[in-house]
């Protein structure tokens, strides 16, 4: 591996990182437009949704709308 081979693997390294936490930050806002942070998250469906919201990052403003339903059952008595 020469040199400059090795320096464009790096830079292309460098742009798919900040690509991928630019991507995550964006989804990151949504979220916090869409108000999920002030809720309580206690359970798995509020959880996921946090979670799948940021994942869909910039797609959130091209009309994506992430939502997670879980079901646990309910521990017995």
């Amino acid at each position: 591996m020469t040199y400059s081979t090795y320096r464009r693997g790096s830079a292309v390294t460098r742009i798919v990182g900040i690509v991928v936490v630019l991507w995550l930050v964006i989804g990151a806002i949504a979220a916090g437009q869409r108000h999920y942070y002030s809720g309580s998250n206690d359970n798995c469906a509020g959880v996921g949704t946090v979670t799948v919201t940021i994942l869909a990052g910039p797609l959130n403003y091209l009309g994506a709308n992430p939502k997670v339903h879980c079901h646990v059952p309910q521990p017995s008595k």
